[in-house]
């Protein structure tokens, strides 16, 4: 039996994560980390400072100046600078830039020592490779996907008027350069594509249910 009470969920862009996180966060009584969203900080404060993208020594210098917590919600959630994630986290520009800045060897290995830092405490941890590289010994590792068009369908909802599936491709693309799509060892694939919200969110606990029941409280 693992101490480590940590559930990892990986997976491309608009496959569920988020929203399946927030809801095994919820029903095991654990912290939920969304790591996209630290990404996503990153990449505002290089905007907001003038840094490039490309520059991965400024970029990793830029991490230092930014300070992540987990909020007192229910369940609790990441805090940035003290405050819930600003909205400019999905504006055009930094979704232009986030996968460049995650790119790094260097931003990767510091960022991750950030989420297993938040993560520790107990939680459902979301991302790209939460199960392969952050938390390699998790006792629970899931791993999202969906067809593209559920993907995008579920993007169009959360980002009005965006061209979503040429931006979904486009992400993907430069997300392959930082890792590719597959899950890690000893991840459970979850196709999200005919599932509910609930539907996700019950497999899920199958899951826990056959795999770490200790996490059940």
């Amino acid at each position: 039996m693992s101490l480590l009470r940590v559930v990892t969920i990986d997976g491309a862009a608009g496959s569920g994560k988020s929203t399946l996180a927030r809801g095994l966060a919820l029903a095991l009584g654990l912290a939920y980390v969304n790591t996209g969203l630290m990404y996503r900080a990153l990449t505002l404060e290089a905007v907001d400072r003038g840094v490039d993208p490309d520059d991965e020594g400024a970029i990793a210098g830029l991490i230092a100046t930014l300070r992540f917590s987990l909020d007192d919600g229910d369940p609790p959630q990441l805090s940035i600078e003290g405050s819930p994630p600003a909205a400019r986290l999905n504006s055009t520009e930094v979704e232009r830039d986030v996968s460049r800045v995650a790119r790094h060897p260097a931003v990767r290995s510091l960022m991750g020592s950030e989420q297993r830092r938040l993560g520790a405490v107990g939680s459902v941890i979301e991302g790209r490779d939460m199960g392969s590289v952050v938390f390699a010994d998790a006792p629970v590792k899931l791993y999202l996907e969906a067809d593209p068009a559920a993907r995008a369908d579920r993007r169009a909802r959360e980002r009005v008027g965006d061209d979503v599936e040429q931006a979904l491709h486009a992400r993907d693309r430069r997300d392959m350069q930082v890792n590719p799509f597959e899950p890690a060892a000893g991840a459970v694939v979850i196709d999200t594509t005919e599932l509910g919200i609930d539907g996700v969110l019950h497999a899920a606990l199958e899951v826990i249910r056959a795999s770490a029941p200790e996490l059940l409280g």
